[in-house]
């Protein structure tokens, strides 16, 4: 994982460095993943079962972010919600898969980097 270096200093080697990365970079999405849960924890459960859509708003959104990242995940969630209403016919609305299959998704929900975890569910 280091390579040696003078004065017993070690360089982290350039997989280190991309692993760091790569779960720097998916701090952000974790965040949110976290949020999402909390809030289908705690606040969720009090509203009950009043969505239109299959599956919820807040699963919904959780399963954007999850496959497609904050920005992309952000926009179907926020679409979504925007198509939820009283007048709205409702029906089975899965997130569109994501293209990219570098990312895996741990038991506890998170997206971890795939290059490091093989063999859990794609995200």
């Amino acid at each position: 994982m280091t390579t040696a270096h003078a004065h017993g200093f070690q360089r982290p080697t350039a997989a280190a460095v991309m692993h760091v990365a790569r779960v720097l970079a998916l701090l952000p999405r974790n965040v949110v993943v976290a949020v999402l849960r909390g809030y289908r924890t705690v606040i969720s459960p009090l509203y009950g079962d009043v969505c239109r859509y299959y599956p919820s708003c807040s699963a919904y959104a959780l399963g954007a972010v999850q496959q497609h990242g904050v920005i992309k995940g952000g926009s179907l969630a926020v679409r979504r919600v925007a198509r939820c209403h009283p007048w709205a016919e409702g029906g089975i609305d899965d997130v569109p898969e994501s293209t990219s299959h570098h990312f895996h998704v741990n038991r506890f929900g998170f997206v971890v980097d795939g290059h490091a975890h093989t063999g859990q569910r794609k995200g």
